[in-house]
């Protein structure tokens, strides 16, 4: 179901929050989830190899983005994604 935003709905200049499913182009059946404001930024950030956890299978490219609005949603559907019912809905939706 998707819900049209209406007038006042939310703030449009409020900071928002997005989490990311991103997959790794040398290792395709490789992928990361996470969370950020700026997510070209923090893509950039993965593929210069400053993250520990995806330096070695870089470049990465996102094949998933969910924006919210709210800081504590995003971290929510971050921790579901990560859960195993949550890869499961990953692996069946996104592979």
């Amino acid at each position: 179901m998707f819900v049209q935003p209406r007038p006042g709905m939310y703030n449009k200049d409020a900071p928002r929050r997005c989490v990311y499913i991103i997959r790794s182009v040398k290792e395709p059946d490789r992928q990361y989830i996470g969370r950020a404001g700026d997510v070209a930024s923090r893509l950039a950030s993965h593929n210069a190899g400053e993250s520990p956890r995806t330096a070695r299978q870089a470049p990465w490219q996102i094949v998933v983005l969910v924006e919210f609005v709210d800081e504590r949603r995003a971290l929510d559907f971050e921790k579901f994604l990560k859960s195993t019912s949550g890869r499961a809905f990953v692996k069946q939706y996104f592979a």
